[in-house]
């Protein structure tokens, strides 16, 4: 009886797997203020008005549509200010 409240215990206190945190990207001035544009979008908040918390599929087909429109209304905004757009490789298009 003593070992299983001991295992118990044990098993509460576990934890998963640690996740590896990835390093902070600096980001510039330009690319701070495109980002709080492009999350300030009508066009983000209708996707956004779309989601399901009930429906997994419905969460991941918005994240990712989500992920998708953020990405170019950054980048579109920062070619509109003579900026190149951060990374250099262009986002996978995923067609769901």
């Amino acid at each position: 009886m003593r070992i299983l409240l001991v295992l118990l215990a044990l098993a509460a206190c576990a934890r998963g797997p640690a996740e590896p945190r990835a390093e902070p990207r600096l980001v510039s001035p330009a690319e701070a203020e495109c980002r709080a544009e492009a999350r300030r979008s009508p066009a983000l908040r209708a996707v956004m008005r779309e989601v399901n918390p009930a429906n997994p599929e419905n969460l991941d087909r918005i994240r990712a549509e989500r992920l998708d429109l953020e990405t170019r209304l950054v980048a579109e905004c920062l070619r509109a200010r003579g900026q190149p757009a951060p990374g250099g490789v262009e986002p996978v298009q995923r067609f769901l």
